[in-house]
């Protein structure tokens, strides 16, 4: 496919542009910073006429696209002022996800986020694994835009039955070289609590963005993309045990397996995280315990 990807330059980007050339496709980063090369256009997706018109076509680089993965954003709560976030974020988004429409792309693969699951968890979780059964709960001005963002794609899609929209709500992305410092986080439960001790590595993301493209159905879905296993060495049941005695573990949990359920991408899109931090050291990608 010809495939735009905004965002491009950044931490998950960079894995994606990566896997989807690999994977055969014809890609464009539209991005508003990068080191200048054929793949680049610079884009301010806040302005809908120059998203609009990439999409398009650009003079000696394409001349249209079969689908758009979005993940151009202001990445975090707390980077910038909360009416900034809420600005950036909501007018990129509705920019490309109108955009699309005007150009007839009819396939749509966009980065919602874990933060809608209810993080930092300061309120209980209804049960453990999360998944994507429960209503949203955002907390921060930067989740309440995923959470606006899902609900624009829903009614876009009601609007275009032809049309699909896969929110990927991806878990913190993680490089090899953010591997180091995992260890550390035993010696405290509490350090990563907030996301219930999960994960994803980029390359894994990537490839949820590539089966996205693959096998993503007319309409909307969101799906929780993490690794299959969490950042801890503890077990995962006595984490839950400690850090939430209250709540309904709704499985018997595998050793360290992930309390983000990607049991929806798994069966839909058939999503299999291939890396972990256990393993990364030895060069080898195989499947994680659980």
């Amino acid at each position: 496919m010809r495939v735009a990807v905004t965002g491009g330059s950044g931490k998950l980007g960079r894995h994606v542009v990566r896997r989807l050339v690999d994977d055969g496709h014809q890609v464009l980063n539209l991005d508003r910073a990068g080191e200048r090369n054929p793949q680049l256009v610079v884009v301010d997706l806040r302005n809908y006429g120059q998203v609009l018109d990439v999409l398009l076509g650009v003079d000696d680089r394409h001349h249209g696209f079969d689908a758009v993965v979005h993940l151009g954003a202001i990445p975090a709560p707390g980077i910038i002022p909360d009416a900034a976030t809420f600005e950036n974020n909501m007018l990129s988004t509705y920019n490309v996800f109108q955009a699309a429409r005007r150009a007839g792309i009819k396939k749509v693969v966009y980065a919602s986020s874990e933060t809608v699951l209810g993080l930092p968890f300061d309120v209980d979780p209804p049960y453990i694994p999360v998944d994507e059964e429960y209503p949203a709960r955002p907390e921060s001005t930067y989740s309440l835009v995923k959470h606006l963002e899902e609900q624009m794609a829903v009614e876009l899609t009601r609007w275009d039955p032809d049309l699909s929209i896969s929110a990927l709500r991806f878990s913190n992305v993680m490089d090899p070289e953010d591997y180091a410092k995992f260890p550390s986080f035993d010696a405290d439960a509490m350090l990563r609590k907030w996301n219930l001790w999960g994960y994803i590595d980029g390359r894994d993301g990537a490839q949820a963005v590539a089966r996205a493209l693959e096998n993503g159905r007319p309409g909307f879905e969101a799906y929780i993309i993490a690794n299959a296993d969490t950042v801890m060495s503890r077990s995962s049941a006595s984490l839950a045990a400690e850090v939430f005695p209250g709540v309904k573990v709704t499985k018997e949990l595998g050793e360290h397996e992930t309390m983000l359920s990607i049991d929806k991408a798994r069966r839909v899109l058939g999503f299999d995280p291939e890396h972990s931090w256990r393993n990364h050291d030895s060069g080898t990608s195989g499947g994680t315990a659980e």
